[in-house]
């Protein structure tokens, strides 16, 4: 393929960009224009599409990325953190604020101001709203959940700027390993003090092994690393590894983590399948997720105009 310049004036789309930036053989815009292609793939092909990320972003803009994706059931299965949780039920009844890098944390701490990155999060926005919701959702629910269930639980009472509303509204399982790192587990411990509450994780693992020991083909969208990142590829080494993914991460690899572990490395412990199509993304998920999902949208959207 010969390396083509960037028109951005004939550039009339996101998905427009997008499909210059592969021809144009960038740096990291080849791997954007891979990336979107491979996505079209999973959807195209029909794969189960799991989409896996950390909470941080859930507390940014890109929360609503994240819900399109779920409420148009493009993505199938979910994996995330507890603070996804905490930060989607939070947003739904208190703002959070654009912030800095550079603010004195010490300040910010006085105020009552918690600092996620450049996002400021007040108290009332955060703990107390949780906890105060928490206890509205599940005060006289009683008996043994998965993270599935509770998860959809909470998606009912909230919003359609939610994607914990349309997880619950399409019935797209939502995963969270770590259930019990956030808030919103917290809460649930404390409930459990009070009344019969217990999470039971084994029920989201036989729901995920009916999937991945399963006929089809499984796909992975992955933002950045940690347990989000892990359980799934864990699940899929029993399926032969996934059969296409695309990651983005804004880690490094030399240092042996997770988030920088590359998909290639994943091949090795037969977590991605070496025939899948497959691709690494470096940079902010916040930047190129967006692009990504918007190019995919108007693919989909155009093909759906021809039919």
């Amino acid at each position: 393929m010969i390396v083509r310049d960037i028109d951005v004036a004939s550039a009339s789309s996101v998905d427009g960009l997008v499909r210059q930036l592969h021809q144009a053989g960038g740096f990291t815009a080849k791997k954007l224009g891979v990336a979107a292609d491979i996505i079209e793939e999973m959807v195209r092909e029909e794969y189960t599409i799991f989409l896996t990320f950390p909470a941080c972003i859930v507390a940014t803009g890109t929360r609503g990325v994240i819900k399109d994706l779920v409420r148009k059931h493009i993505v199938h299965g979910i994996i995330t953190t507890c603070g996804s949780l905490d930060h989607d039920l939070a947003r739904t009844f208190r703002p959070y604020h654009h912030g800095s890098f550079e603010a004195d944390d010490g300040e910010l701490h006085r105020e009552g101001v918690n600092r996620l990155g450049n996002i400021f999060v007040p108290n009332e926005s955060y703990g107390e709203i949780i906890e105060k919701k928490m206890r509205e959702f599940f005060t006289g629910v009683e008996g043994s959940f998965g993270t599935r269930e509770i998860a959809w639980e909470i998606g009912k009472h909230l919003s359609e700027e939610s994607f914990l509303y349309w997880a619950y509204k399409n019935e797209i399982p939502v995963y969270v390993p770590a259930i019990t790192d956030g808030a919103v587990g917290l809460q649930l411990w404390l409930l459990s003090q009070e009344q019969h509450l217990e999470i039971n994780l084994f029920k989201d693992e036989r729901e995920l092994s009916d999937t991945f020991f399963g006929e089809g083909k499984i796909g992975g969208i992955i933002l950045g690393g940690g347990p989000s990142k892990h359980h799934l590829i864990w699940w899929a080494q029993f399926h032969g590894g996934l059969d296409a993914a695309v990651y983005i991460t804004s880690a490094v690899e030399w240092d042996g983590s997770l988030s920088g572990a590359r998909l290639r490395e994943a091949i090795s412990w037969g977590k991605v399948n070496e025939e899948a199509s497959q691709v690494t993304v470096e940079g902010d998920a916040t930047v190129i997720f967006p692009l990504l999902v918007a190019s995919l949208i108007e693919r989909i959207e155009k093909e759906a105009r021809h039919e």
